[in-house]
């Protein structure tokens, strides 16, 4: 089989990785959206690398845009076969890709304007204008292509191709994706094998053992379970966002969480702005803020969530409470509603949201997009980024071009949003224990447990800068792994 790597090569937006194996069957593992550059990434999430028509499947780890962004372009594109993942996972899609659809619309519609005045005598026969990658209709349409299968079952998707999902820990429905591909080999298949056989074969291949990582969580989490372990492989694709750090503590970070809305909201009668992922990282800030609330520590002062997607994706966390930790479950058998409390108000309605950047009074505003390059926590910092009684909280990892990662710039003074420079004022705090991707200890414990190190042939490492990405190869290399490899955009390697 060959694997050519298409995206979150050295970089951590864009997952696509294409399997084909010498029977010619095709097979997408996730199909993410490149983001961060706002309308410069259209052109990379146009050229995917392959023809969508031909593609047999798609296997989808999680619901996280820049691993499932693309799924609806590709169904536009011609893609008709089948997108397997978990029941959660294509809850979350059917709300995320919807809202991407839109953002996407909204986008298009402000840069077409500022077309139109650049060049306002267009050439005959000539556009610079463009159009969305996808519409809601599109969306519709891929939803339909869903195929879902719980964790911990094996089952075919071809007659030479196996699939388990493990819980991955890293959000709602997230897995690793274990595949087992029955392809020509020198050597002989175990019994064990043989009871796997295709029907008619007689043993002469055997199975080839493939693990995608996906995105792996955190050891120790407040709403999910820490990853499970996964089946033996011989070839492993593994993420690296934090290949080159340390978390901190658990308990540190809820501290931290409590000194920071003390300090803004009491000391400085300031306005707290967290921008936050609507999925996985908003219900984990809420989580954490409820159990503060319950054990008489949370100031009392109003808390938004301002944000109809994380709104409706709190919902589905609360459809799928045989997958939260068992910290939560444990919650809830006094408290029926770990995600609210008497100060929390979810908002939806865009008045509502723009009525708060005329509040005076200190309170928390919990808002996507968490790299601050879009939504509705970027109107807001726009409003507060030059009050000095303000914060805003970054909660987790931002790409180096966002204004996430723009505005933690040390010493940086001025920032320009929505194409004016403001005056930095408020102050710009991190908090890295929120993320909920592991770090390079957690990640290596984690594979440590799963595998016996020295059956894997082969290690690819992918999702993650340059730099975490090589200081990732060099942990694991010290772990024991071996053959590891840090694949470059459109690399073709052949197992």
């Amino acid at each position: 089989m060959k694997i050519q790597f298409l995206g979150a090569t050295r970089e951590v937006t864009g997952s696509k990785h294409l399997i084909t194996t010498d029977s010619g069957h095709t097979i997408l593992l996730d199909c993410g959206m490149y983001q961060g550059k706002g309308m410069e990434t259209d052109a990379a999430n146009r050229d995917l690398g392959f023809d969508p028509a031909k593609l047999d499947c798609v296997i989808l780890s999680h619901a996280h845009i820049d691993h499932s962004g693309l799924i609806p372009y590709i169904v536009k594109k011609g893609f008709k076969g089948d997108i397997y993942c978990t029941p959660a996972t294509r809850d979350l899609c059917a709300l995320m890709l919807a809202d991407t659809a839109f953002i996407q619309e909204q986008d298009v519609r402000t840069y077409n304007k500022k077309i139109d005045k650049q060049h306002p005598h267009k050439e005959k026969g000539k556009t610079y204008k463009i159009e969305p990658l996808y519409n809601q209709q599109d969306v519709n349409r891929a939803m339909k292509l869903f195929v879902t299968y719980g964790y911990d079952r094996r089952f075919r998707l071809f007659d030479d191709v196996l699939l388990t999902f493990t819980n991955s820990g890293h959000m709602l429905g997230g897995a690793i994706c274990s595949l087992e591909i029955y392809e020509e080999t020198s050597s002989q298949s175990s019994p064990h094998e043989r009871g796997l056989l295709p029907s008619g074969e007689t043993g002469k291949k055997s199975w080839k053992r493939l693990c995608y990582t996906g995105d792996i969580g955190r050891k120790h989490c407040h709403i999910l379970p820490s990853p499970q372990l996964f089946p033996q492989c011989d070839y492993l694709i593994c993420e690296s966002t934090y290949g080159d750090r340390l978390h901190d503590e658990e308990e540190v970070t809820e501290e931290q969480l409590l000194g920071v809305v003390e300090d803004t909201c009491v000391y400085r009668k300031g306005q707290l702005l967290i921008p936050s992922f609507s999925v996985g990282r908003t219900q984990e800030i809420v989580y954490v803020l409820n159990r503060l609330y319950n054990d008489g520590r949370l100031p009392h002062i109003p808390v938004y969530v301002d944000s109809p997607m994380s709104t409706n994706a709190t919902q589905i966390f609360r459809m799928y409470p045989d997958e939260l930790s068992d910290e939560v479950r444990d919650t809830m058998r006094f408290d029926p509603d770990p995600f609210g409390f008497n100060t929390l108000r979810y908002i939806t309605d865009i008045r509502d949201s723009k009525a708060l950047n005329h509040k005076d009074e200190p309170c928390i505003i919990i808002s996507a997009s968490g790299m601050l390059e879009a939504g509705r926590i970027k109107h807001h910092v726009a409003n507060h980024i030059s009050d000095p009684r303000c914060t805003v909280l970054i909660v987790g990892y931002c790409e180096p071009t966002t204004l996430g990662a723009r505005i933690q710039q040390p010493g940086l003074q001025w920032i320009s949003i929505f194409g004016l420079d403001r005056k930095i004022k408020a102050q710009i705090t991190k908090i890295e224990g929120f993320s909920g991707h592991g770090d390079y200890q957690e990640m290596i414990d984690y594979l440590s447990r799963s595998l016996d190190v020295n059956l894997v042939q082969r290690v690819f490492v992918v999702h993650g800068e340059q730099t975490a990405a090589e200081t990732y190869k060099n942990h694991l290399h010290d772990a024991g792994f071996r053959n590891i490899s840090v694949p470059e955009k459109g690399e073709i390697v052949e197992l």
